[in-house]
Protein backbone atom coordinates (compact mmCIF):
# COMPACT_ATOMS: atom_id res chain seq x y z
CA UNK A 1 0.00 0.00 0.00
CA UNK A 2 1.32 3.45 -0.92
CA UNK A 3 1.45 6.23 1.57
CA UNK A 4 1.73 9.93 0.98
CA UNK A 5 4.06 12.35 2.58
CA UNK A 6 2.50 14.62 5.15
CA UNK A 7 0.87 17.74 3.67
CA UNK A 8 0.26 16.40 0.20
CA UNK A 9 -3.16 15.77 -1.21
CA UNK A 10 -4.40 13.30 -3.70
CA UNK A 11 -6.71 14.39 -6.49
CA UNK A 12 -8.94 11.66 -7.53
CA UNK A 13 -10.26 11.82 -11.08
CA UNK A 14 -13.76 13.37 -11.03
CA UNK A 15 -16.55 12.38 -13.29
CA UNK A 16 -18.59 15.00 -15.22
CA UNK A 17 -22.14 14.60 -14.00
CA UNK A 18 -24.13 17.14 -16.12
CA UNK A 19 -27.04 19.14 -14.72
CA UNK A 20 -29.28 18.13 -11.88
CA UNK A 21 -33.02 18.00 -12.25
CA UNK A 22 -33.35 21.06 -10.00
CA UNK A 23 -31.00 23.11 -12.17
CA UNK A 24 -32.93 22.18 -15.31
CA UNK A 25 -36.24 23.12 -13.68
CA UNK A 26 -34.86 26.53 -12.63
CA UNK A 27 -33.65 27.25 -16.18
CA UNK A 28 -36.99 26.19 -17.71
CA UNK A 29 -38.88 28.39 -15.22
CA UNK A 30 -36.70 31.40 -16.06
CA UNK A 31 -37.25 30.82 -19.77
CA UNK A 32 -41.01 30.54 -19.23
CA UNK A 33 -41.18 33.81 -17.29
CA UNK A 34 -39.09 35.59 -19.94
CA UNK A 35 -41.29 34.25 -22.74
CA UNK A 36 -44.46 35.35 -20.94
CA UNK A 37 -42.99 38.83 -20.43
CA UNK A 38 -42.18 39.16 -24.12
CA UNK A 39 -45.60 37.88 -25.15
CA UNK A 40 -47.38 40.37 -22.88
CA UNK A 41 -45.26 43.28 -24.06
CA UNK A 42 -46.04 42.57 -27.72
CA UNK A 43 -49.64 43.74 -27.81
CA UNK A 44 -51.76 44.60 -30.79
CA UNK A 45 -50.25 47.68 -32.41
CA UNK A 46 -53.64 49.23 -33.25
CA UNK A 47 -54.69 49.08 -29.61
CA UNK A 48 -51.37 50.46 -28.41
CA UNK A 49 -51.47 53.31 -30.92
CA UNK A 50 -55.03 54.15 -29.98
CA UNK A 51 -54.18 54.16 -26.25
CA UNK A 52 -51.18 56.44 -26.82
CA UNK A 53 -53.26 58.86 -28.89
CA UNK A 54 -55.99 58.86 -26.23
CA UNK A 55 -53.47 59.62 -23.48
CA UNK A 56 -51.88 62.34 -25.63
CA UNK A 57 -55.25 63.93 -26.38
CA UNK A 58 -56.15 63.78 -22.69
CA UNK A 59 -52.96 65.67 -21.83
CA UNK A 60 -53.66 68.23 -24.59
CA UNK A 61 -57.22 68.77 -23.37
CA UNK A 62 -56.01 69.30 -19.80
CA UNK A 63 -53.37 71.74 -21.07
CA UNK A 64 -56.02 73.65 -23.03
CA UNK A 65 -58.27 73.63 -19.96
CA UNK A 66 -55.46 75.17 -17.89
CA UNK A 67 -54.81 77.79 -20.59
CA UNK A 68 -58.49 78.63 -20.65
CA UNK A 69 -58.59 79.15 -16.91
CA UNK A 70 -55.42 81.28 -16.97
CA UNK A 71 -56.64 83.50 -19.82
CA UNK A 72 -60.27 83.58 -18.59
CA UNK A 73 -61.47 82.81 -22.12
CA UNK A 74 -63.05 79.59 -23.34
CA UNK A 75 -61.18 77.20 -25.61
CA UNK A 76 -63.25 75.02 -27.91
CA UNK A 77 -61.97 71.66 -29.18
CA UNK A 78 -63.45 69.95 -32.23
CA UNK A 79 -62.45 67.50 -34.92
CA UNK A 80 -61.48 68.41 -38.47
CA UNK A 81 -60.88 66.33 -41.60
CA UNK A 82 -57.14 66.21 -40.92
CA UNK A 83 -57.18 66.05 -37.12
CA UNK A 84 -58.54 68.50 -34.57
CA UNK A 85 -58.32 72.14 -33.57
CA UNK A 86 -58.31 74.16 -30.36
CA UNK A 87 -60.18 77.39 -31.10
CA UNK A 88 -59.35 80.21 -28.69
CA UNK A 89 -55.90 78.90 -27.73
CA UNK A 90 -52.81 80.92 -28.51
CA UNK A 91 -51.63 80.14 -32.05
CA UNK A 92 -49.06 77.36 -32.26
CA UNK A 93 -49.27 76.34 -28.60
CA UNK A 94 -51.23 73.12 -29.15
CA UNK A 95 -50.92 70.57 -31.97
CA UNK A 96 -53.72 70.05 -34.47
CA UNK A 97 -53.02 66.57 -35.85
CA UNK A 98 -52.82 63.00 -34.65
CA UNK A 99 -49.40 61.41 -34.42
CA UNK A 100 -50.80 58.33 -36.14
CA UNK A 101 -53.00 58.72 -39.23
CA UNK A 102 -54.87 55.58 -38.09
CA UNK A 103 -56.88 57.49 -35.45
CA UNK A 104 -60.27 59.09 -35.91
CA UNK A 105 -62.33 60.94 -33.28
CA UNK A 106 -66.09 61.26 -32.97
CA UNK A 107 -67.38 63.97 -30.68
CA UNK A 108 -69.44 67.08 -30.45
CA UNK A 109 -67.38 70.22 -29.87
CA UNK A 110 -66.01 70.43 -26.32
CA UNK A 111 -65.75 73.72 -24.45
CA UNK A 112 -62.84 73.76 -22.00
CA UNK A 113 -63.34 76.41 -19.34
CA UNK A 114 -62.73 79.03 -18.16
CA UNK A 115 -64.84 77.76 -15.28
CA UNK A 116 -63.23 75.04 -13.15
CA UNK A 117 -66.21 72.71 -13.71
CA UNK A 118 -67.02 72.13 -17.37
CA UNK A 119 -69.70 69.41 -17.31
CA UNK A 120 -69.42 65.81 -18.46
CA UNK A 121 -67.62 65.42 -21.79
CA UNK A 122 -66.50 62.40 -23.82
CA UNK A 123 -64.69 61.70 -27.08
CA UNK A 124 -64.83 58.38 -28.91
CA UNK A 125 -61.52 57.43 -30.55
CA UNK A 126 -61.52 54.75 -33.22
CA UNK A 127 -58.87 52.99 -35.28
CA UNK A 128 -59.38 53.57 -39.01
CA UNK A 129 -57.73 50.26 -39.97
CA UNK A 130 -59.63 48.24 -37.35
CA UNK A 131 -62.98 49.91 -36.47
CA UNK A 132 -63.62 47.44 -33.65
CA UNK A 133 -60.74 49.04 -31.72
CA UNK A 134 -62.38 51.90 -29.83
CA UNK A 135 -61.61 53.89 -26.70
CA UNK A 136 -63.37 56.74 -24.97
CA UNK A 137 -61.68 59.74 -23.42
CA UNK A 138 -64.04 61.19 -20.83
CA UNK A 139 -64.37 63.49 -17.84
CA UNK A 140 -67.15 64.12 -15.39
CA UNK A 141 -66.32 67.84 -15.55
CA UNK A 142 -64.32 67.97 -12.33
CA UNK A 143 -61.69 65.27 -12.77
CA UNK A 144 -59.14 65.21 -15.61
CA UNK A 145 -59.89 63.43 -18.87
CA UNK A 146 -59.24 59.68 -18.56
CA UNK A 147 -59.11 56.81 -21.03
CA UNK A 148 -61.95 54.29 -20.68
CA UNK A 149 -63.31 51.40 -22.70
CA UNK A 150 -65.77 52.59 -25.33
CA UNK A 151 -68.64 50.63 -23.75
CA UNK A 152 -67.96 51.86 -20.19
CA UNK A 153 -68.10 55.58 -20.89
CA UNK A 154 -71.23 57.70 -21.29
CA UNK A 155 -72.21 59.17 -24.62
CA UNK A 156 -70.90 62.59 -25.63
CA UNK A 157 -72.62 65.52 -24.00
CA UNK A 158 -73.21 68.88 -25.71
Amino acid sequence: MQTLAAGTSVRLPTRSRGFTLLELMVVITIMGVATAGVALSMRDSATTTLEREAQRLGALLESARAQSRMSASPIRWHTTETGFVFEGAAAGTLPTQWVSPDVQAESKPIVLGPEPIIGPQSILLRSVSNPTQRLTLATDGVRPFAVRDAEAAPAAQP
